[in-house]
């Protein structure tokens, strides 16, 4: 699997961020199990419950191509190092994760931080 490609992407997705309230830009791209990718980033709203983060706007990009099971993700801000998901995005991508998790890819100094999901959100709400 190739993590630096998924944060090239995430990085690239960032760069469409819609964020004039926090000035804060995310880009996510997930790798989906039939192999393809698919990318998000975060747009705001003034109404702030409107927002959506870049991780669910690239899994409800994988899912309107028909994929259902995600393989690995990628989240990138330009505003700080190791950019996790939030818990919200926690519990989207434990709906598209396997038993075993999923790869969750960040970066600090530059180098890449690879995270299985279960330990992001362990004993997750799953039925």
């Amino acid at each position: 699997m190739d993590y630096q490609f998924l944060m090239e992407k995430a990085k690239e997705a960032s760069k469409n961020s819609y964020s004039p309230y926090s000035h804060f830009p995310v880009g996510a791209c997930v790798l989906g199990k039939s192999g393809n990718y698919y990318y998000g980033c975060n747009f705001e709203n003034s109404s702030f419950g409107l927002t959506i983060c870049a991780e669910r706007n690239a899994i409800g990009n994988a899912i309107a191509n028909g994929e259902k099971e995600i393989k690995a993700l990628a989240v990138y801000s330009p505003n700080m190092d190791d950019c996790l998901p939030c818990g919200a995005c926690r519990q989207v991508i434990s709906e598209f994760s396997s038993d075993n998790g999923i790869d969750i890819i960040t970066e600090i100094d530059n180098c890449l931080k690879i995270r299985n999901f279960n330990e992001l959100l362990p004993g997750r709400f799953k039925l």
